[in-house]
């Protein structure tokens, strides 16, 4: 069984950082690549960015340049690095293994106030 367990999220202020982590079991993580998506309220769940199992990666244009998604294989996680935060950014961010079916974390909410 597939488990996805994200943690870093909380509240924080305009302009600060988050380190959201995204643990995976159950699968052979390496081999599958894994994505950061939010879902702000009223809104459709959206990509944040994307990496590769070879560790290519792509991102939103509302991220760019102040988001960073890596990996550690060896570790079984996926991290999403967040810099420069901006209220739009409030969201429940989710991982997503990617794969047939694919897998998804429980969430984990990120407040971006003064």
């Amino acid at each position: 069984q597939v488990q996805l367990v994200e943690s870093g999220g909380g509240l924080v202020q305009p302009g600060g950082s988050l380190r959201l982590s995204c643990a995976a079991s159950g699968s052979i993580f390496r081999i599958y690549a894994m994505g950061w998506y939010r879902q702000a309220p009223g809104k459709q769940r959206e990509l944040v960015a994307r990496i590769s199992s070879g560790g290519s990666t792509n991102y939103a244009d509302s991220v760019k340049g102040r988001f960073t998604i890596s990996r550690d294989n060896a570790k079984n996680t996926v991290y999403l690095q967040m810099n420069s935060l901006k209220p739009e950014d409030t969201a429940v961010y989710y991982c997503k293994q990617e794969r047939l079916p694919p897998y998804w974390g429980q969430g984990t909410q990120v407040t971006v106030s003064s």
